[in-house]
């Protein structure tokens, strides 16, 4: 791909807006996007127009930028995500109709457990955690969850460069955290993100014995019934799990 005068090249670029468009916002004015992107007004302007001959963004009247319809189909039609999405539906739905509170299933992308499915209803406690969006591993009970069933090497990797941007956690308390969720088969965090909350899961392990995904569930602190609740997430994990195959 050609580089531009500061070097980047144009995947570079395109990435750069694509990634300008913060969470749960789907239009941006040109010359915003231009800024978010740091790219100069007449190449992003060049850049929109290109992407929406190919579908994947809509420019409107008034300089508007709108995500297109064309990326929604194609990122949903060939998401690696797909198979665990629709093994894990009906589990999470029943785990729901019994819970009446939020489920979500989450995977592991570097550091950060990343959402990929989420069942919520009126009246449910508040859930930070976001269909694709991510959360740090430490403070998600997913994130442990996954990270505490991970190889050795990767957990160490991990714990050696760790830094809590708060500055409330350690390293040496992460450890503990996983080493406790290895050893009970789940992960929990009370009040950690919301005071008011719980959140629990459990790790999802396909035919290969590999952690592909983490189910949990969040609910309000008061309420909260280890007994009941990780059998249950525990099954529908293996469910899920048997569902994958390899």
């Amino acid at each position: 791909m050609a580089n531009s005068a500061s070097g980047d090249s144009v995947v570079d670029r395109v990435v750069r807006v694509m990634e300008a468009f913060p969470e749960g916002v789907t239009s941006l004015q040109l010359s915003e996007l231009a800024d978010r992107a740091g790219l100069p007004l007449s190449s992003a302007h060049r850049l929109v127009r290109q992407l929406s001959g190919h579908g994947l963004l809509e420019l409107g009247a008034g300089g508007t930028v709108r995500l297109g319809l064309r990326l929604w189909e194609l990122v949903n039609r060939n998401s690696p995500t797909l198979a665990l999405r629709q093994a894990a539906m009906p589990f999470m739905e029943d785990i729901q109709q019994v819970l009446n509170q939020n489920v979500n299933l989450a995977v592991l992308d570097g550091w950060e457990a990343l959402f990929v499915e989420r069942l919520s209803r009126r009246g449910s406690v508040a859930n930070r955690a976001r269909i694709a969006g991510r959360m740090p591993v430490h403070i998600s009970s997913a994130g442990l969850a996954l990270m505490s069933h991970q190889p050795r090497e990767l957990q160490a990797e991990y714990l050696e460069q760790f830094a809590d941007p708060a500055g409330k956690v350690s390293a040496d308390v992460v450890r503990h955290f996983l080493a406790e969720a290895a050893q009970q088969g789940y992960a929990q965090l009370a009040g950690v993100v919301d005071p008011d909350t719980w959140g629990i899961a459990v790790p999802v392990i396909n035919a290969k014995r590999r952690t592909v995904a983490a189910l949990g569930v969040v609910v309000p602190l008061a309420e909260m019934r280890l007994q009941a609740l990780v059998p249950a997430l525990q099954t529908a994990a293996r469910g899920i799990g048997r569902q994958l195959g390899d």
